[in-house]
């Protein structure tokens, strides 16, 4: 990867409203260099997306969200892969990972009750051929989101001191 590619996925992953004009004055560039390294990596999929990172707290949101460990059988010609797609192209599938150690995917899902996940885990992803056990685990707070704390305010909160 090029320098320029590098520098420019730096600034837009700490803030992707940048524009290409603003991240070409931050990096002494034409903003047409970078338009053209921006629709580069857009092409070869290096930049899948651009969004934004929501707290849902603040919205009095009321989507339920889960992890859910999946262990699965690998297929032989495909591994894990045929069975990931087949997970992750479910509507309730936010993110779905390879694993190393106990687990093989983790699975992040959103649903609008507790009953929505647990039937959709009950019915639709353990009854899948090739996933031999389940575990979920229901977030309940999010401190930090993608390298971003949540809450502002405990930023500028000092610790006190403890003393004995």
């Amino acid at each position: 990867m090029k320098k320029l590619e590098a520098d420019i996925l730096k600034i837009l992953e700490d803030d992707c409203r940048y524009t290409p004009a603003k991240i070409a004055v931050m990096l002494g560039k034409t903003e047409e260099e970078i338009e053209s390294a921006m629709r580069s990596m857009e092409e070869r999929g290096v930049i899948v997306k651009y969004t934004a990172i929501v707290n849902g707290e603040r919205l009095s949101d009321e989507t339920v969200q889960a992890l859910i460990e999946v262990r699965v059988s690998p297929q032989k010609s495909s591994g894990f892969d045929a069975i990931a797609e087949e997970i992750y192209r479910f509507e309730e599938v936010k993110s779905c990972y390879l694993m190393s150690g106990g687990y093989d995917l983790a699975v992040f899902i959103e649903g609008k009750t507790l009953r929505d996940v647990a039937r959709f885990v009950s019915e639709r992803l353990s009854t899948l051929d090739d996933v031999l056990s389940t575990a979920t685990h229901f977030i309940l707070k999010k401190y930090k989101i993608e390298g971003t704390i949540t809450d502002r305010e405990d930023e500028n909160r000092l610790r006190l001191s403890v003393q004995a």
